[in-house]
């Protein structure tokens, strides 16, 4: 069974669930979840106006004969300046389903990947009992290994958040926001016990 060795002055290992961090590697799948997971950040609101709702005048620029230039039609076309924009955005919803089962095994995919290469570590929150970003900092020095970091802890641990928040490359998340973008996008995992936990029974769930 894996571990993840406590960072901060802590001492011990906490151990992985084999149900969890055993599991082999699904590039399709893990890729299906993340593209789903930012496609659902996207907020859809980008909006043109097409010909037909920009502000403009419906006479036409000149009379139709005389003028020795080509005639002339509606000045709201899309080739002349401040008419409607042709096939710009609409306010869109970018949300692309993923079933269940699927996005639970790209969980514990992405979560194998940081247990094999031992990129995985445990925290201790209840060493923090004053917010501290120096000991923060020290308890990240002590962690082999380079890249971003995802710090993720649950309900009561406010103390550690805030000692972690303030850290350049340190993203915190709470146990119920982790998806599989943010666990494969991290070059580091710090987790807590009670995060563990959590995060262990969302990607065994049934």
């Amino acid at each position: 069974m894996a571990a993840a060795k406590y960072i901060g002055g802590g001492s011990g290992s906490l151990d992985l669930d084999d149900a969890v961090f055993g599991e082999r590697f699904h590039g399709s799948i893990v890729h299906e979840a993340v593209r789903a997971e930012l496609a659902a950040r996207r907020r859809g609101t980008a909006s043109t106006q097409t010909r037909g709702e920009v502000s403009m005048t419906g006479a036409k620029a000149w009379r139709q004969k005389g003028t020795g230039r080509a005639r002339v039609g509606a000045l709201s076309t899309p080739n002349r300046v401040g008419g409607g924009v042709a096939f710009g955005p609409k306010p869109r919803a970018y949300t692309v389903k993923v079933n269940r089962k699927a996005r639970r095994r790209a969980l514990r995919a992405a979560l194998s990947v940081h247990a094999e290469r031992g990129s995985i570590a445990a925290i201790d929150p209840s060493r923090f009992d004053t917010p501290s970003t120096r000991a923060a900092a020290a308890a990240l020095a002590g962690f082999d290994g380079e890249g971003n970091v995802l710090l993720v802890l649950t309900d009561g641990e406010e103390n550690c958040l805030k000692s972690f928040r303030n850290l350049a490359g340190v993203s915190v998340l709470h146990a119920e926001q982790v998806g599989v973008a943010d666990v494969i996008g991290a070059g580091r995992i710090v987790v807590s016990e009670a995060a563990l936990a959590r995060v262990t029974e969302k990607a065994v769930a049934k």
